[in-house]
């Protein structure tokens, strides 16, 4: 069986110690903003649109790096890279998967307001740390929300 990959990008966005998550309707998982990295984009590229689309905020990536020499600039470097798997068949092969890359960032808002054909603003909730542990999201997702808080609260000050 052939294998296909996915290049992904998923951003946690936070503000005020909080991040941004929705209950994504066909996955049915509630997760951060994120998305294909389509052709010709750059995976921080693509967190920064997709975080832009589905919740219509600006974000600005955790450690982002502007370091240009004569010959090339730094990227900004993903928090993780995670390999998922999307398609697992009865006889355990996997059929796809995503490569995902990870961002952290900070919003200057919580006004969700996402573009046409996006989950609507009420599917969008803000979790702190103690409701990222109540156990209403899946473990992954409260390990890098966290993360998430203490980065920016960390590049903050």
């Amino acid at each position: 069986m052939e294998r296909t990959r996915h290049r992904t990008a998923t951003i946690y966005i936070v503000n005020d110690g909080a991040v941004a998550l929705h209950e994504h309707e066909r996955i049915g998982r509630t997760i951060p903003p994120g998305g294909h990295v389509d052709r010709g984009e750059l995976p921080h590229e693509a967190a920064l649109r997709e975080c832009r689309e589905e919740t219509g905020l600006e974000a600005t990536i955790v450690d982002d790096e502007a370091t240009e020499t004569a010959s090339g600039r730094v990227l900004p470097r993903p928090r993780h890279q995670m390999l998922y798997d999307v398609n697992v068949h009865p006889d355990g092969q996997v059929g796809h998967q995503h490569v995902d890359d990870l961002f952290y960032a900070s919003v200057s808002s919580r006004d969700i307001d996402p573009a046409p054909g996006e989950a609507p603003p009420s599917d969008w909730a803000w979790y702190d740390a103690d409701a990222l542990r109540s156990g209403a999201v899946d473990d992954d997702v409260v390990t890098f929300g966290l993360e998430a808080i203490d980065a920016v609260a960390g590049q903050n000050g």
